[in-house]
């Protein structure tokens, strides 16, 4: 079920490297890339739980990264090649998020990845998602900018609710 959401996975995480890039070498980049891409898993997958959701993003598409780009500043630059930025159109502004929400704060990554160790066969074990839950320090150098809260809080912040939300089922829809 979840590969298709390989294209979202791919782009959002993409995203989120080049709007909080890595320093340090390409050790560090490729640390920072594993980083956001199991932050990005889990929430792609908590996002798009069923296969019928999965079958809906396919239809609808998940909306690109126009507004998130305007949030972090790198709207207005213009391509060479059109076609070099149009993995942009795959971007999920919620998936990417609650991926920010995840790499910032471990109380909120442990349950994420908790809700899909219930969710069947398919569900990633959290072995898969090590160096989310538990990055040691090369983790936490090469993935400085993608794991400050404070760099990352406006992205975070669009759909905070939504996750903690689902994170908690049993909350009331009404207050």
């Amino acid at each position: 079920m979840h590969t298709d959401l390989s294209a979202v996975i791919a782009a959002t995480a993409q995203w989120l490297t080049r709007a909080y890039p890595a320093s340090g070498g390409a050790l560090a980049e490729a640390l920072c890339e594993v980083q956001a891409r199991q932050a990005v898993t889990v929430a792609a997958r908590l996002r798009y739980p069923s296969p019928m959701d999965v079958a809906l993003l396919g239809v609808a598409g998940p909306g690109g990264s126009a507004r998130l780009d305007r949030i972090t500043g790198t709207d207005g630059v213009t391509p060479t090649d059109p076609d070099a930025d149009a993995w942009r159109t795959w971007v999920d502004e919620v998936v990417a998020s609650w991926a920010a929400c995840l790499l910032t704060d471990p109380a909120l990554a442990e349950p994420a990845v908790a809700a899909l160790a219930g969710g069947g066969p398919s569900a990633g074990a959290p072995a898969e998602f090590r160096r989310l839950l538990a990055p040691d320090d090369a983790d936490r150098r090469a993935a400085a900018l993608l794991r400050h809260p404070d760099l990352v809080a406006p992205v975070a912040a669009l759909h905070h609710a939504g996750l903690t939300a689902r994170l908690d089922p049993g909350q009331a829809l009404v207050p």
